[in-house]
């Protein structure tokens, strides 16, 4: 009797995206199909998760009988592991597992399968993008014009600066960072980068260096760090107060980088010239949010990743790593590595 497999895909990577990226390995399965409403409705925490989509109930439902998942935001939980017995391999289609109870699941003897680097190139396009937003005042400037406001006169206090001959600051070097390095260097700017995990060369031109030096020396700064407890909220009043005035800020990585509070005052002062970001403590961000007046302030809704080709990736690495399991290889990609065994699961 064939395992039973259910693709928990959603309104960006759907399910047939996920069929297709198992390829000739969907013959092994019995495959059951679902869809969360994400993103046409916003992620959020269910039971003590994060950043998910769906609910428990309905997983419960559909992980009866079914050995290998794959979700994009769908939800493991506790509770969910606790009904979901023949439960053995679970690939979310993201960078990281945080809609898993990861501990839970691995006390379940669940492996845990992710897909890093799906959406490198589109966030490193995006965070170039919305830089050049911010420091052009291309948003405003659009207000301005739907609102029948000709914002053509700019003095040399408004203008904004050009990449080209500029000092940009990298903080955090992995499969996005070193990608908005190589397009920033296209575009003629010197490159500095703060990253103590990284074990990735630096590419020539760009040189290493202390968060402090950076900070002092870059007037583009982007934030591309992992969020750990000790990367929380790493760039505050302190850290921003040595920037160069008149430089602009950029966060597409995780809200929880960056005090908010702390760039709102920066940006009131016009200490900071203009900065943007995709990503936000809390999401969707109130809509009381003092952040929300400020006209040199970009803003987007969490879509940095968000290319066909992001999530086509997703999708064909989901694919790989389900074909490994099949034939008894280790994941490339495993959040719990001590539940792998090096052969096919009965």
């Amino acid at each position: 009797m064939p395992k039973k497999l259910l693709l928990m895909g959603d309104h960006f990577i759907t399910p047939n995206l996920m069929l297709q990226g198992l390829g000739d390995a969907r013959r092994s399965f019995d495959i059951v199909q679902g869809t969360t409403p994400f993103p046409l409705e916003p992620f959020r925490d269910i039971a003590e998760v994060r950043e998910a989509s769906g609910s428990e109930e309905e997983m419960i439902d559909l992980l009866q009988g079914v050995s290998v998942c794959v979700v994009h935001h769908a939800p493991l939980t506790k509770r969910i592991i606790a009904h979901a017995k023949d439960l053995k391999l679970f690939i979310v289609c993201r960078g990281g597992p945080v809609n898993v109870n990861l501990q839970a699941a691995t006390a379940a003897g669940i492996t845990i399968g992710f897909t890093p680097g799906r959406n490198a190139v589109a966030t490193a396009e995006f965070t170039v993008a919305t830089a050049l937003a911010a420091l052009r005042r291309i948003p405003f400037t659009d207000r301005g014009i739907r609102n029948r406001e000709w914002i053509g006169t700019y003095t040399y206090e408004t203008a904004g600066f050009e990449i080209n001959g500029s000092t940009c600051g990298l903080i955090g070097y992995g499969a996005i960072g070193s990608r908005v390095a190589k397009i920033l260097q296209g575009f003629g700017a010197k490159v500095l980068v703060y990253d103590p995990y990284s074990k990735t060369p630096p590419d020539p031109g760009v040189e290493i260096t202390s968060l402090e030096d950076l900070l002092k020396r870059s007037r583009l700064v982007s934030l591309h760090a992992r969020e750990t407890p000790e990367t929380r909220k790493m760039i505050g009043r302190k850290q921003i107060s040595l920037m160069p005035r008149g430089s602009v800020l950029v966060n597409c990585a995780r809200g929880s980088l960056l005090d908010y509070d702390a760039l709102q005052e920066a940006l009131e002062s016009g200490h900071l010239f203009a900065a943007a970001a995709d990503v936000f403590p809390d999401e969707p961000i109130p809509t009381d949010s003092p952040l929300l007046r400020l006209q040199n302030f970009v803003m987007t809704p969490h879509i940095a990743g968000g290319t066909q080709q992001a999530a086509e990736k997703a999708a064909h690495i989901a694919g790989e790593e389900i074909r490994r399991y099949m034939s008894g290889a280790p994941l490339s990609f495993c959040a719990n590595p001590e539940t792998q065994v090096t052969q096919v699961r009965s």
